[in-house]
């Protein structure tokens, strides 16, 4: 209980924090009580407005109001689609960048919230953080040209594409070392409104620094990768595609916490779990 109530403590924090930093910005969260039901939320002063449904969707407020020590917040998406960049930081490559970005696909239920842990698996010897900016697609998106994309963001969130070198190394594809269950944590928040093209995107383990970039810094920006998706794949409402990580990583153990800040957004906290 000691953990969870460590987590439940973050959450509210980050919270306050992101809707605080911009007025202009709208701030988003999904939400459980004792384990029922799922439900969308706005974040407003006085509590959690719960929405009709998703917000890129519908803005339908129910009437119910909800504060946020009364609740659990999950992962703030619901995608049917998961794209992640590789090597889209040149701090993170070694040699000249490709001429178009490195792409993946991962299982959707591989997310995991900002109250639940990362659990490394028990075959896993080598689990590495990588901290990310991901964007959710807020409308139908085919051949969507790069100077029209930004109309088809809906709003960014934090993410921990966890990563596991050895089996990344080993496999023919990524799809276990990047997305085997429970891997990719989001949150805590999705954010409307947020400047993405300028957000410097942090990441600690235990407290310290050990990476930091500003999206600035993207070889291929969140709006040229949603165009260049939208060209191959059709993207649909809540879809998300992640911006790839920076700098070098190193591996987490059980008992490590890892945390992802973007600035202006907030604050992802996750601690590791050992696995059966």
């Amino acid at each position: 209980m000691k953990h969870f109530v460590s987590r439940i403590a973050v959450g509210a924090a980050a919270l306050l924090f992101v809707a605080g930093v911009n007025a202009q910005a709208q701030t988003f969260v999904r939400y459980s009580q004792d384990g029922g039901e799922i439900h969308w939320g706005m974040v407003h002063d006085d509590g959690i407005y719960e929405l009709a449904g998703a917000p890129y969707n519908t803005m339908e407020h129910t009437g119910t109001i909800v504060q946020r020590e009364d609740v659990r917040l999950e992962a703030p998406v619901d995608p049917s689609l998961v794209f992640m960049t590789a090597f889209n930081f040149r701090s993170h490559i070694r040699g000249e960048p490709a001429p178009y970005p490195g792409l993946f696909i991962i299982p959707a239920n591989s997310i995991i919230g900002p109250e639940d842990p990362i659990v490394r698996p028990a075959e896993s010897t080598n689990l590495h953080y990588e901290a990310e900016m991901a964007i959710i697609v807020g409308k139908h998106a085919e051949n969507v040209p790069v100077e029209e994309a930004a109309d088809y963001i809906f709003g960014v969130t934090a993410g921990n594409d966890v990563s596991e070198r050895a089996w990344q190394a080993g496999d023919i594809q990524w799809v276990r070392a990047k997305g085997t269950r429970g891997f990719n944590a989001v949150g805590p928040a999705l954010i409307k409104g947020a400047d993405y093209k300028n957000t410097q995107i942090t990441g600690r383990l235990n407290g310290e620094v050990v990476q930091g970039e500003n999206s600035s810094d993207l070889i291929f920006g969140m709006e040229e990768m949603l165009s260049y998706i939208s060209q191959y794949f059709t993207l649909e409402p809540g879809d998300m595609i992640w911006s790839g990580t920076m700098g070098s990583t190193r591996a987490m153990v059980p008992g490590d916490v890892y945390e992802v800040e973007l600035s202006g957004i907030g604050t992802l906290r996750n601690e590791v779990v050992q696995g059966k």
